[in-house]
């Protein structure tokens, strides 16, 4: 049912009812009310005539008393005296290095001068982002960190960028799958920056302006109720298995979803495709669903201790930080890495070109890639994009390494052309692949 329209009258006698009239300051919130209803909107607020006396009347007490009259809601968009252009002495939006700023020191000043640094899907328990938002905070006292949505897709944070440009709301920096970061890129939506430690980063990991560059990733892997589930899966050949009817669930949707879009490139491996080639991982979760397997309830903790998701395919840090909160609730999740799909992906770090706090922004993503981001993100089960630097170096967290979850051979990447191929395929072809 459509709301009902409000006549003027009826404003009018409300209005009258609550604030007398001859408040000078009450009229003006009245007039601006109507004056704007009437003006610039076909309304129900009354006939053409009203509205022209309304129009005229009320235009100059509008104009006198203004709108500060009634009280503004805050504004949300994001001022340019917040960031820290001014104490760095540079235009902080445009800053592609710590050296633009003239050093880190004065990259940390111009960031305290924000003061704020606001993230979006970071999850406490995915990939250690708990432990890493904190250790931030403890270092940078002076930036307050405000956390959004941090179950949201890669998908939801490109939305953010677009949909809250000049919005103090808007995200300064996202985390996202490599397949959205170089869509993002191709469509102009960050600003380039290089950390002090980009050269450490491989070639192949990072877009050669800065536009974004990898953090850390995983495996593919299947993840599994010991306690309710009698043999795990060790393969996608297994998951097609009768026992597993029902079971067999993912963590999102790979239209939206890095992780999502991950199982289903290993599945292709998987089943005779390649890089250039994923339809073949369309067609094994086309025969999941037709043989009655494929969950599709989407993976979360609280999914998983409910029983409601008892086979996960998930990234391995992912799967293997269940397992120890799982068995506190008396589950026994193991973590296996399909012996006929092994794939490793990253996820990319990118700052938001219209960034509210870019200094902060930059400061963030010097963090992460400093040795003590690194080792926190290796602390939570993921393998950090300068893991091989560090190893070299002796800066590596040698005890956080060893949990890892075990896994042989060198891993291959799909380029960039390859990712928007797969992608595209996948978003034309999912829907019908586990639709019914």
């Amino acid at each position: 049912m459509k709301p009902q329209s409000l006549h003027f009258t009826d404003v009018l006698r409300v209005f009258t009812e609550r604030k007398p009239t001859t408040d000078p300051l009450g009229l003006a919130c009245l007039y601006k009310f109507v004056y704007f209803r009437c003006l610039f909107r076909a309304t129900p607020l009354g006939d053409k005539v009203l509205a022209s006396r309304i129009r005229f009347a009320g235009l100059a007490a509008f104009l006198l008393v203004g709108a500060t009259a009634c009280g503004a809601a805050p504004s949300t968009t994001a001022a340019p005296a917040a960031d820290g252009s001014a104490a760095a002495g540079v235009d902080a939006k445009t800053a592609a290095s710590a050296a633009d700023f003239g050093g880190l020191d004065k990259l940390v000043e111009a960031a305290n001068k924000e003061g704020k640094l606001h993230v979006i899907a970071l999850p406490p328990d995915w990939a250690n982002y708990g432990k890493i938002i904190a250790a931030f905070k403890a270092k940078y006292p002076g930036i307050q960190i405000e956390e959004e949505t941090p179950d949201a897709a890669s998908a939801d944070e490109i939305n953010a960028v677009k949909t809250r440009k000049g919005q103090d709301r808007a995200p300064d920096v996202l985390d996202i799958a490599q397949s959205f970061a170089i869509s993002g890129a191709a469509e102009g939506l960050f600003a380039p920056y290089k950390v002090q430690t980009w050269d450490k980063i491989p070639e192949n990991q990072k877009e050669a302006t800065g536009l974004w560059f990898n953090d850390y990733g995983g495996y593919v892997s299947i993840g599994c109720d010991a306690k309710k589930i009698t043999t795990c899966p060790t393969s996608f050949a297994d998951l097609l298995k009768p026992e597993y009817k029902g079971k067999v669930a993912m963590n999102g949707n790979p239209t939206q979803s890095g992780s999502a879009f991950a199982g289903v490139y290993a599945a292709a491996l998987a089943n005779g495709g390649s890089f250039d080639d994923i339809q073949p991982g369309l067609d094994f979760f086309k025969k999941l669903k037709a043989a009655g397997n494929f969950n599709p309830v989407e993976t979360t903790p609280a999914t998983i201790e409910k029983g409601e998701t008892q086979i996960s395919i998930d990234w391995d840090y992912n799967n293997a930080a269940y397992a120890p909160k799982m068995a506190e609730k008396g589950l026994d999740w193991k973590t296996n890495i399909p012996s006929d799909g092994k794939f490793l992906q990253l996820y990319a770090q990118a700052i938001n070109k219209d960034a509210p706090h870019p200094a902060a922004a930059r400061l963030w993503q010097e963090f992460l890639y400093s040795p003590e981001g690194q080792n926190l993100y290796l602390a939570g089960f993921a393998r950090p994009v300068l893991l091989p630097a560090m190893k070299a170096d002796g800066s590596v967290d040698a005890a956080a390494e060893a949990n890892l979850p075990p896994v042989d051979g060198e891993p291959a990447f799909p380029t960039e052309e390859q990712v928007t191929k797969a992608k595209e395929v996948l978003a034309s072809g999912w829907g019908a692949a586990v639709a019914g």
